[in-house]
This record gives structure tokens, C-alpha cells and sequence, in this order.
């Protein structure tokens, strides 16, 4: 692993563990006086068991719902008129809530995060249940069913991965299971997962460690630990697909989309950070070579997107997307973005490339640690994922460790012809035409 750049920022924190098992870990940053709370759970959607999907992203909405001190949508309110701001997200891998308030009213972050780690159940009623599962079913409908290209998220997970692995399901779960799902199985889901033994406390900001670690101490020390958190088993999968695997979906598109997808090394590998500079150079900008070649000098895409989707268990995925322009077609577009990937696979990038690559990288990584609700989300990922939160001064270091050779290989084991999947939009009165020819 290479060494941490001594001319780079260094987070410093201390790191700390409380009787009931919340691991609390605190930042000092005096720059300004406002101060980021972030609490992540060791539960996302990888945890839902068969049957049970969507539990996880509905409790991102059912946490705003009050518990024992705090009225039903009362967490919000609370929050803006002391001048903060607060929210939550769900993920495969876990689930996070988090404020930022100023500095004199930080320990109200606290109180409000443990009242409801300690007795969320005590406000969660069926009305509450039915109603955040509608809220869910709606989210859905508009971020999924009815948004153009809305489904890709789905269907190209469900294709890179196996039926039988807990990635093949989105975090936003079956609205069949959700409606399903009785009172007791999501207390149950609480009682086991939400819970200091199985979470994180990371405070970045104006606060000295020692006042913050006390105040952790005050308000979540008395809160009992899980009952038991299942095991979640063997995860590990094939490093590849297995074939070359393909889904063409006409829908109310406004213009055919070609989107790739393949089975990459877990977040947290060399070989992943390796992947996350190589994305930049395929598609990192107008400067990179699929947008020159696509978009810019064969003028057969209208755009192009890469990205790399961060997950721990097993395998994780490389996916990105070409909007196809309506003198081409999806077939050129496929076929000029698998040989634009697959150069990267044979032919080491250039120096210039690489320094480019890295450059944008150590700016976003820069900035992202000039902002203390970065730094308390990445210490809390970090711990909660690797039991290592000094992940946090080694990524940047590790990223521009990259060099063309590290590149080629995990491109070449990655963009294969039997670890594949592609999905293809097409608008549905096109394919209708093509049907009736």
C-alpha cells in the first residue's frame, strides 16, 4: 500500500468505543463554528433476507417519523430552526442519517439521533407503517416507473449479478414485499439492526474531542445493544458474469440508450481504485476518449457517462450509458464503446492521460476533505465497512498510486467478452415500427 503524501491533508481524529459497542469517532476542525453529525448503520439492502426486500430504505423514511421525545416529522423541523440541516440515505451496503448544526447545538444532533436509535419503536404504529410504505411506493413510481431511463438501475443489476446474491435487488426493494411486510417484521428488522453495537458516531467540526466524546458518552451510552445481528454468510461471487448477457427494454424514451455493464473487483481493492482512474480517462469529461470518440469525431452519441458503483460483497460493478443520436444506431454505439474500453485493456494509456486522471481525482478528493460532512461521512464509511477509518488519509494517496500498467491489467480482466451485460433502451414507437416491418 503506498505511504501517505505528506504534502496532502491530514484528517485527525480519535477513535473510541463506548460499553454498549457504538464506535464514536470525533475530528476537530475550528475553521467554522458548525459541526456535521453522521451516524451510519452496519444495514443496507444487502441485509434483507428474500421475501423482505425494501426494509432498509423504508426506515430511512420511518427514522423522520418521531419516536419517544420527538413528534411525527418533528426531527426536521427541529433541525432548521436551529439552523441546520439534516437528512438520510440507503445504500446496499448501509444506511446513514446526518445533520449539520452550528457548533452551540450540536449536542441537539445527538439527542435526536439517540432518542431515536433507543426508542423509534415506541412512535412506530401501523398508520405510520402504511403511510411511509405509500410514501416509498411513490418515490418509486417517480424516480423508477416513470422517469425516462428510471429502471436501468434495476435491470442492469439484475443482470450483472446473480438472483441468488442480495445485489441483484436494489435498495428501493419490491413494493410486493413492502406491502407484505406486517408491523412486527419491520419492528423485528429495527430491534436487530438499529442498534449502537451495530453503528457508527462520526463528528466532524467545532467541537474539542474530549467535550464530544462526553457528550456521546451522555446521550447513547444507556441505549442497549442488538439482541443478536445475523451473520450475513459467504457473499463472494465469480469474478465474472459468465457470458455476455443482454435485455433490450422499449419504453417511453425520448432516444435509444445503450448502457454496459460489468462485474468488477469489491470497493476498497487496489484493483478498484484502478478502475475509478481508468473511468476517468474513458469518460471523465469532454476531454476523455469516449466522449472525443462518440460524441466529438464520429457525432454517434449525444452523451456518455462511467462511473464505477461502490460495493464490498463479493464484487462491484463498472456501468455506464451512451445516449445514441437519431442518425445512429444502438449497435455502432455499442460496438465503438467496447472498443474504446477495451484499448484501455491493451494498449497502456498515455502519460499525459494519467496525470489528467489523477489531477481531477485530487481535486475532488481535496475538496471533498475541505468539507467537515465529508469527513465525518468518509471516517464513518471507512470504519463501518473496513474497521479502518484511516482509509480516510490513504484514498487519495492510493488513487495516485495508479499507473498505466495497474490500468491495463484490471481492464483487461474486467472487459471481457464473458463478463458483459448490456441493456438497451429503445423508444416504444420505434420498436413497435420495427415489429410491424
Amino acid at each position: 500500500m503506498p505511504g501517505i503524501d505528506p504534502s496532502f491533508p491530514v484528517v485527525r481524529y480519535s477513535d473510541h468505543r463506548l460499553t454498549n459497542g457504538l464506535r464514536v469517532i470525533v475530528a476537530p476542525d475550528h475553521l467554522a463554528p458548525v459541526v456535521a453529525i453522521n451516524v451510519w448503520y452496519d444495514v443496507g439492502s444487502k441485509h434483507e433476507l428474500t421475501g423482505r426486500t425494501g426494509f432498509a430504505h423504508l426506515f430511512e423514511h420511518l427514522m423522520f417519523q418521531g419516536s419517544r421525545h420527538v413528534g411525527k416529522a418533528e426531527h426536521l423541523g427541529i433541525v432548521q430552526a436551529a439552523g441546520g440541516v439534516v437528512n438520510g440515505t440507503t445504500y446496499f451496503d448501509r444506511t446513514n442519517y446526518f445533520e449539520t448544526l452550528p457548533s452551540h447545538r450540536f449536542e441537539l444532533g445527538l439527542w435526536l439521533e439517540a432518542d431515536r436509535m433507543a426508542t423509534l419503536l415506541d412512535a412506530l404504529n401501523q398508520e405510520n407503517l402504511d403511510n411511509q410504505r405509500d410514501v416509498v411506493k411513490n418515490e418509486k413510481r417517480q424516480s423508477y416507473d416513470n422517469r425516462p431511463y428510471g429502471s436501468f438501475y434495476e435491470r442492469l443489476l439484475a443482470l450483472v449479478m446473480p438472483p441468488e446474491h442480495p445485489y441483484h435487488h436494489t435498495p428501493i426493494g419490491s413494493m410486493t414485499d413492502l406491502d407484505a411486510a406486517s408491523l412486527e417484521d419491520v419492528r423485528a428488522f429495527f430491534r436487530t439492526y438499529y442498534a449502537p453495537d451495530n453503528a457508527v458516531l462520526a463528528i466532524s467540526g467545532d467541537v474539542e474531542p474530549d467535550e464530544a466524546l462526553a457528550a456521546a458518552r451522555h446521550y447513547f451510552e444507556g441505549i442497549a445493544p442488538s439482541p443478536g445481528i445475523p451473520p450475513l454468510g459467504d457473499l463472494s461471487l465469480p469474478p465474472h458474469i459468465g457470458g455476455e448477457v443482454r435485455e433490450i427494454v422499449p419504453d417511453r424514451v425520448p432516444f435509444t440508450r445503450v448502457h454496459l455493464g460489468y462485474r468488477t473487483p469489491p470497493f476498497g481493492t487496489p484493483a478498484f481504485d484502478a478502475l475509478e482512474v481508468a473511468t476517468q480517462i474513458a469518460a471523465g469529461g469532454q476531454g476523455s476518449r469516449l466522449y472525443r470518440r462518440l460524441v466529438r469525431e464520429l457525432r454517434i452519441a449525444q452523451d456518455v457517462v462511467m462511473f464505477m458503483l461502490p460495493l464490498v460483497e463479493g464484487g462491484s460493478v463498472l456501468a455506464g450509458w451512451a445516449t445514441v443520436r437519431p442518425e445512429s444506431d444502438a449497435a455502432t454505439v455499442e460496438r465503438v464503446m467496447r472498443e474504446e474500453l477495451q484499448r484501455l485493456a491493451t494498449e497502456p494509456v498515455t502519460e499525459d492521460e494519467l496525470a489528467r486522471a489523477h489531477a481531477l481525482i485530487e481535486s475532488e478528493e481535496l475538496a471533498a476533505l475541505g468539507r467537515i460532512e465529508e469527513v465525518a461521512d468518509r471516517l464513518a464509511m471507512y470504519a463501518t465497512l473496513f474497521d479502518r477509518p484511516d482509509m480516510v488519509n490513504e484514498q487519495l494517496s492510493r488513487y495516485l498510486a495508479v499507473d498505466a500498467a495497474a490500468i491495463r491489467r484490471v481492464m483487461a480482466d474486467v472487459v471481457r467478452p464473458d463478463n458483459v451485460a448490456v441493456l438497451t433502451y429503445v423508444p416504444e414507437a420505434a420498436a413497435a415500427r420495427e415489429e410491424a416491418a
